[in-house]
């Protein structure tokens, strides 16, 4: 009897003795060495093999439509100049009931061109001849209208015709006075002599109301022309 109650109080003292001793297990398991950390590589020597950083995530950004190209003018978005003017020589045959006059002078047109083959055109002829009843000769000639042009100014050869009124003032006087009617109809062609300056070459139907009557006459002129 006393033997199966000393076996009794061993069993428990050691049950109890047990939960004391697994921290300790633990502890020790805990405070082993742990590996030895992977030496440090010097990857500036071969860039090539250095990894990507951990953190480092690369995005793309989203793509952005190209910025509209600034508008250009008028002028930079167009192949021909917007502006013609020309100057040169001219020669008038005119005749009427009164008397008849060859004479010679000067014409200058300005042009404003809408299209390379569409401009707005402004005419001036004065030109003299000889004495008649007394007085010097002089035919003036003021007429706005059209011009269709056959390819812009940058060609080598352009043909044009124009088609413009206004009036006209003759020398000399006359009791039907000397001003009037005027209508002009003709046609020429520009050589490019560079690329701001062209020879012109053109020829001129001109009917005329004066002295309460019409007059059918021609001019003929040569000059140049200046691009801008």
């Amino acid at each position: 009897m006393k033997r199966l109650a000393f076996a009794a109080l061993l069993s428990l003292a050691l049950c109890a003795a047990l939960p004391a001793q697994q921290p300790s297990f633990f502890a020790f398991s805990s405070a082993q060495p742990s590996a030895p950390p992977a030496p440090a590589y010097n990857f500036a020597l071969v860039p090539a093999l250095a990894p990507p950083a951990a953190n480092s995530l690369f995005i793309p950004s989203p793509a952005l439509p190209d910025a509209p190209a600034p508008p250009k003018s008028g002028y930079q978005n167009d192949d021909f100049y917007r502006w013609d003017l020309g100057i040169g020589y001219e020669y008038v045959h005119f005749k009427s009931a009164p008397f008849s006059a060859n004479l010679s002078g000067l014409h200058t047109d300005l042009t404003y061109n809408l299209y390379d083959w569409l401009g707005l055109e402004g005419n001036v002829v004065s030109t003299w001849g000889g004495d008649i009843y007394g007085e010097r000769s002089k035919f003036v000639l003021y007429t706005a209208g059209a011009r269709i042009g056959w390819g812009h100014s940058s060609r080598r050869w352009t043909p044009w015709a124009h088609a413009l009124v206004g009036g006209t003032h003759v020398n000399p006087q006359t009791t039907f006075g000397k001003n009037g009617f005027a209508l002009q109809a003709g046609a020429g062609a520009d050589l490019a002599w560079n690329q701001r300056i062209s020879l012109r070459a053109e020829a001129d139907y001109v009917r005329t109301m004066l002295y309460s009557s019409s007059q059918n006459n021609f001019q003929i002129g040569l000059g140049a022309v200046i691009h801008f």
